[in-house]
């Protein structure tokens, strides 16, 4: 098992990035809560990792911290979350929103997520509210380090259809992730913040 990650941030292609390790590229797929926290291109990054491996495919997932790899282990445990949902519920929300709308049994909240329908967010809030009930919640949300909210490169069409990308790969209709990119599109915003005002204006 692969338990971190330490390098120099090589690419951004939501969800998807690239760390350098000591000239070995690791292709790892982040939530978006994740993608939110992370340096410009050639800083050094921290992953923490957890490694799926299946017949056709070995699929490397990266964390912020360790507290969002604990989350995203509690999630796949369950009946019928695999990576890809609960990336999805980690990408609207931070892992401490998520604890709190388990804790407030926010049924509406959970059913903003593409693929998540009525049942499936009262099954969700039953079998997580036993695994989260020790758990506090310790941050109000995510917000971008300092230097990447400032930064502005790498902004243009290119960050408009990496946003569209990311958000189509949360389960989101191609169509309804353009729209929502569209609305907030503007000629300065990197991908990581129409991603982040496109969830915002889509519920998440």
């Amino acid at each position: 098992m692969i338990g971190f990650l330490r390098g120099t941030l090589l690419d951004k292609q939501p969800p998807f990035v690239t760390l350098d390790v000591n000239g070995v590229g690791y292709e790892l797929e982040v939530p978006m809560s994740t993608l939110f926290q992370l340096p410009e291109t050639g800083k050094p990054l921290e992953l923490h990792t957890h490694l799926v491996v299946r017949e056709d495919a070995q699929l490397l997932y990266g964390f912020y911290c360790k507290r969002d790899r604990q989350m995203f282990r509690e999630l796949i445990r369950l009946n019928g979350v695999g990576p890809k949902l609960a990336l999805a519920l980690m990408s609207g929300m931070s892992a401490d929103e998520l604890i709190g709308c388990v804790h407030a049994e926010d049924t509406a909240r959970l059913m903003k997520v593409p693929g998540v329908g009525k049942k499936t967010a009262e099954r969700l809030l039953v079998e997580l509210k036993g695994k989260f009930k020790d758990w506090d919640v310790t941050l109000s949300g995510i917000s971008l380090p300092a230097e990447a909210a400032t930064a502005q490169a790498g902004a243009g069409a290119g960050a408009e259809q990496d946003a569209v990308s990311a958000l189509v790969s949360l389960g989101f209709k191609p169509a309804e992730a353009s729209r929502a990119v569209r609305a907030v599109y503007a000629d300065d915003l990197r991908s990581e913040d129409l991603i982040r005002l496109a969830l915002r204006g889509l519920g998440q």
